[in-house]
């Protein structure tokens, strides 16, 4: 007994037997349905499948974007089916960090007020002083201290990335969820996003990374496959590929 307590304490996710339907009657649709799995604290977990196999609600389910209809979800330990809209919120602002496809910075800001962004809604509101200092070592942990200034538009597709990851470090993050996030960038910029994800769950952080792509997958250390809105798979990854200049995200 004491046992099972400790090991489920030491996870920082664990579901069980979550769902999340779609419509009501007849033309209800179960976009995810009976997830069982726990997540711990460090560890590198991609969830993969083809368009339309659940991966992204499931990702939003986790992260705090989306409600489950069914099933428990304990993260940290605590039961979240019962947090408000406003503690969810919170727990979004402190403890979860996203990077997304398609970026989703804020065209007619500077860099880094784009990276400041969630400390301006953090109730701690620090200093301008320090929300600055954070944003510049945010900003060299992903080298582009030097675009500071920029505004989105000047910049290239694998900078726009770098940028958004610095944006989901801001507030040191218990997680980083990781949506598709070389989908939209050129082989050489997906490896060094992959490079910096790599790095940074070196570093301790957890990574959970949404993906369609077998090679990008393959980075992670345990791959969950999905279909049709099940778990078909879970399993530890033996050969982690890893990628270096030269080679293709597929």
């Amino acid at each position: 007994m004491f046992l099972n307590l400790f090991i489920f304490m030491s996870d920082l996710i664990q579901v069980k037997n979550l769902c999340k339907t779609y419509g009501e009657g007849e033309s209800a649709t179960k976009a995810v349905c009976g997830a069982n799995f726990s997540i711990q604290k460090g560890e590198f977990v991609a969830i993969m499948g083809p368009s339309g196999s659940g991966k992204s609600t499931l990702m939003q389910m986790l992260g705090f974007l989306d409600r489950p209809s069914e099933g428990e979800y304990f993260f940290e330990g605590k039961d979240i089916l019962h947090f408000s809209d406003d503690e969810l919120a919170k727990i979004r602002n402190e403890k979860v960090g996203f990077i997304f496809q398609s970026f989703n910075l804020l065209p007619r800001t500077t860099v880094s007020e784009n990276v400041e962004l969630p400390l301006l809604y953090d109730e701690k509101r620090l200093s301008q002083e320090e929300n600055e200092k954070k944003v510049l070592e945010a900003l060299k942990s992903v080298s582009m201290e030097h675009r500071a200034e920029y505004s989105p538009n000047q910049l290239s597709g694998g900078e726009k990335q770098r940028v958004s990851i610095a944006r989901a470090l801001i507030n040191n993050p218990a997680i980083i969820f990781a949506d598709e996030p070389t989908g939209n960038l050129d082989s050489k910029s997906g490896i060094q996003v992959m490079e910096i994800l790599d790095d940074l769950n070196e570093e301790g952080h957890t990574i959970i990374l949404v993906t369609h792509e077998t090679q990008t997958a393959q980075y992670a250390k345990r791959i969950i496959s999905m279909k049709d809105g099940q778990i078909i798979s879970d399993v530890n990854v033996e050969n982690r590929i890893k990628l270096k200049d030269g080679d293709t995200l597929k």
